[in-house]
């Protein structure tokens, strides 16, 4: 089935990013507001302690497990905020290029962010999602 979201790219505005600076869904789509995925393995462990690569694979297919239950996919996505419990940019460079190797060409708008803390103990990254359906 074909994805309701639409990504608008603008040649007026950098090159340099790694995702559309937009997207749309038409008005009758159903919106889907996922809670933050977290690195937590079925037993409620937190995975890769220390290691934010590892805690970024973990919440992908937690997300995508959220996404599925709702009916949809990680091509319905919309949009993304990537949580990184670092003040060190190349921490959130490197959770960054997780995320964006599982998107690939599907580079919906995201906001990277450096944050305190994150919610569960020695927990370093959290996504959130918005998807589309039709």
């Amino acid at each position: 089935m074909a994805s309701a979201v639409t990504l608008i790219r603008s040649t007026a505005l950098s090159d340099t990013a790694e995702y559309a600076y937009a997207a749309t869904a038409p008005a009758d789509a159903r919106l889907i507001f996922l809670a933050g995925s977290c690195p937590l393995d079925e037993t409620g462990a937190t995975v890769g302690e220390g290691d934010y690569a590892a805690q970024a694979e973990q919440c992908l297919p937690n997300m995508t497990t959220a996404l599925n239950a709702a009916e949809a996919t990680i091509e319905d996505v919309i949009s993304t905020r990537v949580l990184v419990a670092s003040t060190d940019r190349d921490d959130l460079v490197t959770v960054w290029e997780v995320v964006r190797r599982a998107f690939a060409a599907h580079d919906v708008p995201s906001t990277l962010l450096g944050v305190t803390a994150l919610g569960y103990r020695n927990q370093l990254v959290e996504i959130e999602a918005v998807a589309a359906v039709l």
